[in-house]
């Protein structure tokens, strides 16, 4: 099957007979419901971008399974190059949508349960690596798009998954059967769920012999009988249901998305079962996902600070304020930090290895060094473009203010001529495009894509505290602590 067009893939969404719940009710129509549609509008640009013969070689690459033409989204890194080309495409899609695209998880699942279903089958002789292989040629013949599951509630964190009072908390198998496994559970802030045909669920944390049952990974179709999605809610979000308010959601096409994915007694064939038991491995997914998302952040992120970046030079330059000294070294400092985390992201993909499976894993400490700055930088441009831009992002009045012919004026003039007198901008901009560009900076520093680009930034992939947990293990202090002796002429 050829690569899907944007429009195949939205067409592909209706035939699905995901559960979709908002607000205490079941959304029939949630492909075209507008709080959901921006999402999909964002997971449909990667899809069209892959159709673009400009952007052919960073969205599109020979598959290593069937040497078939696949979307990169897809593919099983073969290289340092393939790693460095991933950040870049993230890059490229940060920039076309301002918002986040929800199909890196799937692509860093792929990645990381391949090499370590093969692990496993070394060890244990099962047939782990043979379904992967099979479902993900799968995957990339008909153009899916896969979530990657991990984040479990976890409830009482102090305990483990077979501690929990609610065994619930965690993903878990509650019945095996000769064809397969029974599930239940649940995955929360699941990025892009309703918009995936398919989800790869994956443990969430290093476990033991007592949590074999929650030692578990597996393929589902998001429409399975049992499963279903809460929707979570963003900042500002019921915007979108507003008449007459496209500029006031700041970013009207484009946005993200997050769920509360339940499993309630789901049954999964053996052939779509990668992990089962064998509690050691867990681990081991945690992770390689988790490098592999942390690189991801140093293409996403960079993508959408590049936007915020030139939203703030579009706000001064309004505003009038665009050749002051200030100005420019604030864009200036804003560029820097948002350059250094793609310096990152390619530092931590060049400096890749071969996996035993065959494709290639990011270099750990510095993925991790990524995220570290994932978790700080994109705050401080949040900032830096708040302060350039002025509080007119957050007191402006609505759009159907600025067009409202209700007459208050002593001379007649409308609510609308008095919002576009007192908030015009400088001589030759209309006083339409500065409400545009203040309204995109409030999406980007506290609006609805704020969840993707601020508090992801923070939690997503790990809190800071699980990337300076693995910068520890992974600096190699001793080593150094050795170089400082060589040097220093000192003989234990």
């Amino acid at each position: 099957m050829a690569l899907m067009t944007p429009q195949e893939y939205i067409e592909s969404l209706r035939k699905l007979n995901t559960r979709v719940y908002m607000f205490g009710e079941k959304i029939e129509n949630w492909v075209d419901h507008p709080m959901i549609r921006p999402s999909i509008n964002c997971v449909a640009m990667t899809y069209a971008l892959a159709q673009d013969p400009q952007y052919a070689e960073l969205m599109t690459v020979k598959s290593s399974l069937t040497g078939h033409t696949i979307n990169r989204f897809t593919h099983l890194h073969q290289s340092t190059e393939d790693l460095m080309n991933k950040v870049k495409m993230q890059r490229l899609l940060g920039q076309k949508t301002a918002s986040c695209f929800q199909r890196c998880v799937g692509m860093d699942a792929f990645n990381s349960v391949f090499s370590t279903t093969y692990e496993i089958d070394e060890k244990y002789g099962t047939h782990y690596h043979e379904n992967f292989k099979k479902f993900l040629t799968y995957v990339q013949d008909n153009d899916l798009t896969v979530d990657g599951a991990m984040t479990d509630p976890k409830g009482d964190r102090s305990k483990a998954p077979s501690q929990q009072a609610d065994p619930d908390m965690y993903v878990h198998v509650v019945e095996r059967r000769p064809d397969g496994i029974v599930v239940c559970g649940a995955k929360c802030h699941q990025t892009g769920s309703i918009n995936s045909h398919w989800h790869i669920f994956m443990p969430t944390i290093s476990m033991g012999e007592a949590d074999k049952d929650w030692a578990v990974s597996f393929a589902c179709p998001t429409d399975a009988e049992g499963m279903y999605m809460i929707y979570g809610r963003q900042s500002c979000d019921t915007r979108k249901m507003e008449e007459d308010a496209s500029i006031d959601v700041g970013n009207a096409k484009f946005g993200g998305q997050e769920a509360l994915v339940v499993l309630d007694h789901v049954f999964i064939p053996n052939e779509y079962i990668f992990l089962n038991g064998e509690y050691e491995f867990a681990g081991m997914i945690v992770e390689r996902f988790a490098g592999y998302h942390r690189q991801s952040y140093g293409g996403c992120k960079v993508g959408v600070g590049d936007t915020l970046i030139g939203a703030a030079a579009l706000a001064a330059e309004y505003n009038g304020v665009e050749k002051a000294s200030a100005v420019k070294d604030k864009l200036i400092e804003m560029t820097h930090l948002n350059e250094t985390l793609f310096c990152c992201g390619i530092a931590c993909s060049a400096q890749g290895f071969k996996t035993k499976a065959g494709n290639y894993q990011i270099d750990l400490l510095l993925a991790n060094v990524c995220k570290q700055n994932v978790t700080r930088f994109p705050y401080e441009i949040v900032r830096l473009a708040e302060d350039i831009a002025g509080g007119l992002m957050v007191t402006m009045p609505s759009q159907v203010d600025f067009h409202s012919d209700m007459v208050v004026g002593r001379n007649g003039e409308t609510i609308g001529q008095i919002c576009n007198k007192f908030f015009a901008a400088r001589e030759g901009v209309s006083t339409e495009n500065r409400q545009r560009i203040m309204r995109f900076i409030e999406n980007l520093c506290l609006g609805a894509a704020a969840v993707g680009y601020r508090t992801e930034s923070m939690h997503g992939a790990g809190s800071p505290q699980a990337q300076r947990i693995m910068i520890a293990r992974q600096g190699n202090i001793q080593g150094k602590k050795q170089l400082a002796k060589d040097i220093a002429g000192i003989v234990d």
